[in-house]
């Protein structure tokens, strides 16, 4: 049976029989069907936040009972006050044990048929320390957990040897397309955690569900029981699939031009402003292009209000002084007014709303050498603004430290996490805006050099432009970037 419906049938059983078992007992309890409509949709939903259709490896008859008593209990106070509570009892008992009933003849089916090899996930297990041998040895030997064991990934001297270490842990995506899995268990080494963490970056287009069997599980870990899964007291911990999908993307494209076109409209006369009055400054173009590099590596011209004279733009280092860039300038580039030009790369389809700040590619591929999982950020299309920036990562500030809350977006996006990001977005220009305005009321402007902390350390950015190449060089260690 191929992989399809090996994670197909499985995964869909469990919300079947629980919309057979409900459908039948409000048939027989001859509820109306407006009422029946409502009661199941919320007794699914109870189940589903609980997390009760998961289908988990080790089946727990509690699990079963608590969650289907809370199931069909709570969506009966909606019904309180048209039907007597005999009445409501009647429709919650006979829902819960009909639901028991139902999945637990459903487990028996289905580990009968885990007996006999069928409808079992290919499992591959990374790593070769103890618990990785503790729990091929328990798949080997318990068929009805439904799971049948490939081999293992090591990249461990010594070991490469042994017959059932198929490779290195990189070729992952090359064994999970080869033998069709679609479980992986994680069992790093401390000193290979940093290494796995990258493969399965780069694996999780591929549709297979992640778990790791955590370290110290004596200690007592603070996980929900129902999020932890477990093969013979080994226990797993899943990792969530990427929230990257075909419809979170074109969900997160329609908000982007929805609220790009709004933004438009709204800031069209501040923008007529600031270019009349760029073009009055200093002559010229408007508008100025940069190439950033976003998703997969590709290049996209950004576009921002120009802040430095026509002749400085085209030898621009990494950061324009305030001499380049004039009064107007200046002011444009600390209240980020310079970005608004953006929201039209963000109709172009060049960039999001809410993303990691592109960065320019000769940087950008020099970064990716030198700071840890740097380029696990271009796994999403570049943003106006982003997760880093309002946590005060913009500037002259780590990219360290910027990388790691960007990939942080990155694992868990959400609408809601754009929504807030945009709202703090907001809130900082506004606050920062009048900030500028107040400084320069005092008289006060920016310095032409400045000292920043960077790494927990003091140091001085100096930009160095050799022919067309450019590169950075940081005294004091550290790497920085303006956002």
């Amino acid at each position: 049976m191929s992989a399809n419906w090996i994670r197909l049938l499985p995964g869909r059983l469990l919300p079947c029989t629980d919309v057979v078992a409900l459908c039948a007992v409000l048939v027989l309890l001859r509820v109306g069907v407006l009422a029946a409509f409502s009661y199941s949709c919320g007794v699914l939903a109870i189940l589903a936040v609980r997390g009760a259709h998961r289908l988990r490896l080790c089946r727990r008859v509690s699990d079963d009972v608590g969650n289907a008593l809370v199931a069909t209990a709570l969506p009966l106070l909606a019904f309180l006050p048209w039907s007597s509570a005999r009445r409501l009892l009647l429709v919650g008992a006979c829902a819960a044990g009909a639901l028991l009933c139902m999945r637990a003849t459903a487990a028996v089916v289905l580990r009968s048929l885990h007996r006999r090899g069928e409808l079992s996930e290919p499992v591959l297990i990374v790593g070769r320390s103890d618990p990785a041998g503790a729990l091929a040895e328990a798949v080997g030997k318990r068929p009805e957990l439904g799971l049948r064991f490939v081999g293992f990934l090591d990249r461990t001297e010594g070991r490469r040897s042994e017959p059932e270490v198929l490779g290195d842990p990189a070729e992952l995506a090359v064994f999970v397309r080869r033998y069709r899995v679609t479980r992986v268990v994680l069992c790093p080494s401390g000193e290979s955690t940093a290494e796995v963490t990258d493969v399965v970056r780069r694996c999780r287009a591929l549709s297979v569900d992640f778990c790791v069997v955590p370290r110290l599980p004596e200690l007592g870990l603070a996980v929900p029981r129902a999020a932890l899964d477990e093969v013979w007291g080994i226990p797993l911990l899943p990792i969530r699939r990427s929230a990257h999908t075909v419809a979170a993307r074109a969900v997160k494209r329609l908000f982007d031009c929805l609220l790009a076109s709004v933004l438009l409209v709204l800031v069209a006369p501040l923008l007529s402003v600031l270019a009349t009055a760029v073009r009055w400054s200093s002559g010229g173009t408007v508008l100025f292009r940069q190439e950033r590099v976003t998703r997969e590596g590709a290049i996209v011209r950004v576009t921002k209000l120009r802040t430095v004279a026509p002749a400085v733009g085209q030898h621009l280092g990494w950061r324009p002084s305030p001499e380049q860039c004039g009064r107007l300038g200046t002011w444009l580039r600390r209240s980020h007014l310079d970005e608004l030009p953006q929201l039209l790369d963000v109709l172009r389809g060049g960039m999001s709303l809410v993303g990691p700040r592109p960065e320019r590619p000769y940087y950008a591929v020099r970064f990716a050498e030198t700071i840890p999982h740097y380029a696990d950020r271009h796994r999403v299309r570049g943003g106006i603004t982003g997760w880093a920036q309002v946590h005060g990562l913009h500037g002259d500030t780590s990219i360290t430290e910027r990388a790691r809350f960007d990939n942080h977006y990155v694992e868990y996006w959400s609408p809601w996490m754009d929504l807030v990001v945009l709202a703090r977005t907001a809130g900082a220009v506004l606050a920062g805006f009048r900030r500028v305005v107040s400084d320069y009321e005092e008289g006060n402007s920016a310095s032409p050099t400045r000292d920043h902390r960077v790494e927990g350390r003091r140091c001085r950015t100096a930009v160095v432009r050799t022919g067309a190449a450019q590169q950075t060089r940081v005294r004091g260690g550290g790497a920085v970037q303006r956002g």
